[in-house]
């Protein structure tokens, strides 16, 4: 459990990020979910109820979520289900709880690049891009890739293409942490492939998509095996309390695999 000394609730961005980079041990204060689990005394908690970041919003060309839009929010919106096979209601389903889901926000699960984040993992296979107040908009896998520093993440966009896509998680139990994580998604010839738990963070196969790029509209069984084997390869993988770095690899090979086919069914 943390320790909280004082609280502000500012009622600007400039506002906000002025006293959580006032001091060191400042932070800002989104659901708290996994904040709670840990032990740190935060000399001022930023809640940023005040600031009209809670919201899903539909443009013609794409979809806004605000930082503080919560993944249960994620979850039953209309539009989110409609677009790219509902790939993520379906990635943010099985995280732990409709209770923890409630308070779990946009902003926190991506601005913290969890590892085990199921939503960061689906986010990437789309076209995604991050606003920061002061470091601007970013793709999402220029973000992941970017040094931590002290920000706020204010909304999430997510264009609107023709992309069908698939998600898949591997568990020891339904609401478990995921052991691996994989999205794929296909548009217009173009594949993004996203394996995320490995245990770090979501990272691309880039490789592994080119190939499926480059093989057009036929994507054989030989294809696709070659895919499944060329991610698995250029990605690391590491060990931890759930699985092996040698299971993960194993078993990235069969997720991958299943997520092209239901992609490749789809087109």
């Amino acid at each position: 459990m943390f320790t909280l000394l004082n609280i502000a609730q500012p009622e600007s961005l400039q506002d906000a990020y002025k006293i959580v980079t006032a001091k060191k041990s400042n932070a800002i204060l989104g659901g708290c979910t996994y904040l709670r689990m840990g032990s740190q005394t935060i000399h001022t908690g930023v809640d940023l109820a005040k600031l009209g970041l809670h919201y899903i919003k539909e443009h013609d060309t794409f979809i806004e979520l605000g930082a503080m839009a919560t993944l249960r929010d994620i979850e039953t919106n209309a539009a989110l289900n409609k677009y790219f096979n509902g790939l993520l209601p379906k990635a943010v389903r099985s995280i732990i709880g409709i209770q923890f889901r409630n308070s779990a926000t946009v902003g926190a699960s991506v601005f913290s690049r969890y590892g085990f984040s199921d939503f960061i993992t689906a986010l990437l296979a789309l076209d995604t891009e991050v606003e920061l107040y002061k470091g601007g908009r970013m793709a999402l896998a220029e973000f992941l890739d970017t040094p931590r520093s002290k920000d706020i993440l204010t909304k999430v966009i997510i264009h609107k293409t023709n992309r069908t896509a698939s998600y898949q998680a591997l568990r020891n139990s339904a609401s478990d942490y995921p052991i691996l994580t994989v999205a794929v998604s296909h548009n217009a010839g173009d594949w993004n492939i996203a394996v995320g738990a490995r245990p770090t963070r979501a990272k691309l196969a880039v490789q592994a998509a080119a190939l499926l790029a480059g093989a057009g509209a036929d994507v054989t069984p030989a294809i696709l095996e070659q895919a499944a084997q060329m991610a698995a390869a250029e990605l690391p993988f590491g060990a931890n309390m759930r699985a092996s770095a040698e299971y993960r690899c194993a078993m990235c090979k069969t997720l991958v695999k299943r997520a092209i086919a239901e992609v490749a069914a789809c087109k």
